[in-house]
């Protein structure tokens, strides 16, 4: 199945309420502290941008979002955590029950980037051993002021095997894409042998599809 396809299958669904749901996942954005996490969550859930200053996030918020995978209303709980050293214990605790992590560092703080390393550590350590994880390099729009080259995020995904890309929670680049692509790999991989049966539906591969859907934006927008 092609990209432009699978992309169909996946759609916000806004005028659902929150009590109306087949499926529910646990979404957690991850990543040091001022990388943007909030603003990308913010502008997913409400489709905004914070521009200007704003308080940190202290601890966690979340915020739940309705999208529709394969005719189904999927629920993510979308959870903002704080990227300061002394909340990292508590985020450890909310790693064993997340479905999916994406893991932010913005591409004008090099630290960032070399951190990565370390909060993939963490996962590895308190995480699921199923949990997807998706790497992000946000702030894309800063080109002028880019520490971190794309290239060097993809090989770093490749050398940890994780989806990567580049989003803008200021232009919204790829925002949309990051979160519900996630949405239908977790459905997808919540569905039993029972379902498939006689279903005839091609396996999720998340990296083929976050690809297909840059290439396709990157050729048509």
């Amino acid at each position: 199945m092609n990209g432009q396809n699978q992309a169909r299958r996946t759609r916000i669904s806004s005028s659902l309420s929150s009590t109306e749901f087949d499926v529910s996942f646990k979404v957690m954005v991850i990543g040091d502290s001022g990388v943007g996490k909030t603003c990308l969550l913010v502008r997913y859930k409400d489709g905004t941008f914070l521009d200007g200053n704003f308080i940190s996030t202290v601890g966690f918020d979340f915020k739940n979002k309705m999208v529709e995978v394969d005719g189904k209303r999927v629920k993510l709980q979308i959870w903002d955590t704080a990227g300061q050293e002394r909340f990292r214990s508590m985020t450890h605790n909310f790693f064993r029950n997340a479905s999916a992590l994406l893991l932010v560092y913005d591409i004008c703080n090099a630290q960032s980037f070399v951190n990565v390393a370390n909060w993939i550590a963490d996962v590895k350590r308190y995480a699921s051993p199923n949990v997807t994880l998706v790497m992000i390099g946000n702030k894309s729009d800063c080109s002028s002021q880019r520490m971190v080259k794309y290239k060097d995020g993809e090989r770093l995904a490749k050398e940890y095997n994780i989806v990567f890309l580049e989003t803008s929670a200021k232009t919204g680049l790829n925002v949309d894409l990051a979160f519900e692509a996630v949405a239908q790999e977790l459905y997808n991989n919540s569905l039993t042998a029972a379902d498939l049966v006689g279903s005839h539906k091609e396996s999720f591969d998340l990296k083929n599809y976050v690809d297909s859907e840059k290439e396709r934006s990157n050729c048509c927008g």
